[in-house]
């Protein structure tokens, strides 16, 4: 109160070149190697596109003071996600379903270990619903996203795969544009995941 601030709170952002662990995803599917879901990868999961992330907050700049939720309109599980960017891509990659408790297990202990990226918190974006109601936000600020979830990644595995060499070898000062280590754990659940019947 008494201050002329607003708040915008984006979900997960992608896009322009902001990969994070989806680089390794990016890099599976552009092998052709199985991507996972942890149960069923039936929660629904909201992203939200940079480009709609920044014209939030150029509207809520020019509002009175607001909390709003930025988010895609469009949006659907983790699976479908993933299976709209497979098709994108048209390599042979599958989505594959892994058991929530172990593999939420396993990427606590091996990132505690430094022998994985992934961690808690990846564990909770990739298993767990996350989602915001923007019915608020685009009244407020008579502001609409205009990407959905697969149109995102499908525009970030592209620009992935024309950036990938600079990714992959260039001098990064973005946590968001480097390589993420793979780590032996990761390389050899990639493996085994082509032995894991997609459903």
């Amino acid at each position: 109160s008494d201050l002329d601030v607003s708040i915008v709170r984006p979900r997960t952002i992608i896009g322009h070149g902001r990969l994070g662990i989806m680089q390794i995803v990016f890099e599976w599917i552009r092998q052709g190697r199985n991507v996972p879901v942890l149960g069923g990868g039936n929660n629904l999961y909201q992203f939200v596109h940079a480009d709609d992330c920044v014209s939030a907050c150029i509207a809520a700049a020019s509002a009175p003071p607001v909390i709003a939720l930025a988010g895609a309109e469009e949006f659907c599980s983790m699976r479908a996600t993933l299976e709209g960017l497979i098709a994108h891509a048209g390599t042979a990659s599958r989505v594959v379903s892994l058991p929530m408790a172990p593999a939420v297990f396993g990427m606590k202990l091996t990132s505690k270990l430094g022998l994985s990226p992934l961690g808690a918190y990846h564990a909770l974006m990739y298993g767990r619903e996350m989602y915001f109601d923007i019915t608020s936000t685009k009244k407020a600020l008579d502001w609409a996203p205009t990407w959905s979830n697969v149109a995102m990644f499908a525009q970030a595995y592209d620009w992935y795969l024309a950036n990938r060499d600079q990714v992959l070898h260039g001098a990064h000062r973005s946590h968001h544009r480097s390589p993420v280590r793979q780590g032996v754990v990761l390389d050899a659940v990639s493996r085994i995941l082509t032995l894991v019947p997609s459903r």
